[in-house]
């Protein structure tokens, strides 16, 4: 009786097209994560824009030694600000100082953040704009999410959403700061691409920093994935696990960002201007798949 043989599957011949299109990534840390990576610069380019995720409860002390010791090694560090998490205008004004003074922080992502029930009077990214704490940053994002999201737009619809993008995207009109759209991972680039070519017809115009999954189990991308909300791309994942051939090898983004990249080469205008990672499989495992994809 033979074996299954789950081998991993064959790596997609790497080209100038994918290549490009990945230049610029940047990626995704939260404190506990970090503390587990002895040295970030065998891992990525000298430079790369990190996010740092503040999960509720995460003291900021955390956050700002992640801050600095992303600094101190030479990269990029671009600390989450959930409103809804912040106490109020003071917490938030200390935070912004701190991450000034100690980690040269100038580069921050706004969002609502996922909690139920706000900390203090911040409700959503807007509110974080227009509290001023932020002038003189020179790039701030905000979130996106190519398949809705029900905690703002409970009816399914994006009326909610568009709103907030159209107030978004006046304010970097009539400001200085470089802003951008950095969304919820997902699994299927048609949806994206149609999403990212309607906020182009709505005069969404703010560069697209799209979300994708590295490399991990396919039982822990169906957790995150159904965690976080993501929406009918997750059929990709639910097929793949009908197959007990492709059950126990790990899901890699690769016909993702191929595909999203060969859109991108053949219409240079569209929207998404960078590829941002949730490494849900390990920060390593990520950045050894980057570096297979960008090889010269």
């Amino acid at each position: 009786m033979a074996l299954l043989n789950f081998r991993r599957e064959p790596e997609a011949p790497t080209n100038g097209v994918v290549t490009a299109f990945l230049e610029g990534f940047s990626i995704e840390v939260m404190p506990r994560t970090a503390s587990k990576i002895d040295d970030f610069r065998p891992l990525l380019p000298k430079g790369t824009r990190v996010y740092i995720a503040h999960i509720e409860g995460t003291p900021i002390e955390e956050m700002l030694a992640t801050a600095k010791r992303l600094r101190e090694e030479g990269f990029e560090p671009m600390p989450h600000f959930p409103a809804r998490i912040i106490k109020d205008e003071a917490t938030l004004n200390d935070w912004v100082t701190r991450y000034k003074g100690e980690a040269g922080v100038h580069q921050a992502l706004l969002l609502g953040g996922g909690v139920k029930n706000p900390a203090g009077s911040f409700d959503n990214s807007m509110q974080l704009i227009e509290s001023g704490a932020f002038n003189g940053f020179s790039r701030l994002h905000i979130a996106g999410h190519p398949e809705g999201n029900r905690d703002i737009d409970a009816d399914g619809g994006d009326r909610v959403v568009m709103e907030a993008l159209r107030w978004k995207q006046a304010y970097s009109e009539r400001t200085d700061a470089d802003m951008a759209i950095v969304t919820q991972f997902a699994f299927e680039a048609k949806p994206i691409i149609a999403w990212a070519d309607h906020l182009a017809a709505n005069g969404i115009h703010m560069p697209i920093h799209i979300g994708v999954a590295g490399p991990a189990k396919l039982q822990t991308l169906l957790k995150f994935a159904i965690a976080c909300g993501v929406g009918p791309s997750l059929r990709v994942l639910q097929k793949r696990a009908k197959d007990v051939t492709k059950l126990l090898m790990p899901f890699e983004p690769t016909e993702l960002v191929a595909e999203l990249a060969a859109h991108k080469a053949a219409n240079p205008n569209f929207g998404i201007e960078a590829v941002h990672f949730f490494p849900l499989g390990g920060i390593t495992t990520n950045a050894t798949w980057i570096a297979d994809h960008t090889k010269g």
